[in-house]
């Protein structure tokens, strides 16, 4: 590879304009010493993806892609992977060279692994999932992974799960639905996966932990969050949502750029963004 030829990348999403994206990818680019290389993050609706990547020129290498765009990404791409079809929903989006096929790609569920495998967990008898969106989807793949094919899944709309039952059949997993969410306390279980938006699952921090789970929470700011500040109160061990941002990027890396990434280096510019 020509390390100074000019490549692009970009996270998508909306809203976008604090995505941490650019600092990850732009910090592993350096490491990478590919000078030549760029990544950004632009504001993009559901309706507006098919006519951007219609646009893109041959210097693009990939797109990351964030809510809203997780579903929709499935329908502007030439090939789709069986990791991303089965869960539904892809993150990422490579481009190669012009009339190269346009491959979608899922690392959300690489990320929760590798963030569930940083806290220890290396198996798992009884889960907890909180939300029925895409990534709770991910979530289910993340999970059978290591081991747990029925987890228990708690949603505030029953009736509003129809592409998380269907995720579910393409991965071969009978995840146990229930729509009381915010009406008693969570059920013991060894983890307990929070893919709810900020503020979602604020009411659950007032609720007892009936056992200590290892807790992660895909929001990561403010950190902790009301339910991961109760569960460390409660003694469980919890994973904040930037540690999936960073294994789920390392995958988008490698997938883009065709080479190991930098993880170290990735680590060392997130802490610093947060840090700030």
């Amino acid at each position: 590879m020509n390390e100074s030829a000019k490549r692009r990348a970009a996270v998508l999403g909306s809203p976008i304009r604090h995505s941490l994206s650019p600092t990850l990818h732009r910090a592993a680019y350096t490491a990478l010493g590919l000078t030549g290389w760029c990544y950004d993050a632009l504001e993009c609706h559901e309706a507006a993806l098919p006519g951007f990547v219609e646009r893109l020129g041959s210097e693009w290498a990939g797109l990351s892609l964030t809510m809203p765009l997780k579903r929709v990404a499935l329908t502007v791409a030439d090939e789709v992977s069986a990791l991303a079809n089965a869960v539904g929903a892809a993150n990422t989006l490579i481009l190669g060279q012009r009339g190269a096929p346009r491959r979608a790609e899922n690392t959300d569920v690489a990320g929760i692994l590798a963030a569930l495998r940083e806290a220890g967990v290396d198996q798992v008898s009884a889960a907890v999932v909180l939300g029925a969106g895409g990534t709770a989807q991910a979530a289910l793949a993340a999970l059978r992974e290591l081991g747990e094919t029925a987890p228990t899944v708690l949603v505030r709309n029953s009736r509003a799960t129809t592409d998380l039952r269907a995720a579910a059949d393409r991965l071969g997993v009978t995840p146990v639905i229930s729509g009381n969410l915010l009406d008693g306390a969570i059920p013991e279980a060894d983890v307990v996966i929070s893919t709810l938006p900020p503020g979602a699952a604020d009411a659950l921090a007032r609720q007892p932990w009936v056992s200590r789970p290892v807790v992660l929470d895909v929001v990561y700011t403010p950190w902790p969050t009301p339910l991961a500040a109760s569960a460390i109160t409660a003694g469980c061990s919890t994973v904040s949502g930037l540690a999936v941002l960073l294994h789920q990027a390392v995958a988008q890396c490698e997938l883009m750029t065709g080479r190991p990434a930098p993880t170290a280096e990735m680590r060392a510019a997130l802490e610093a963004a947060v840090a700030r």
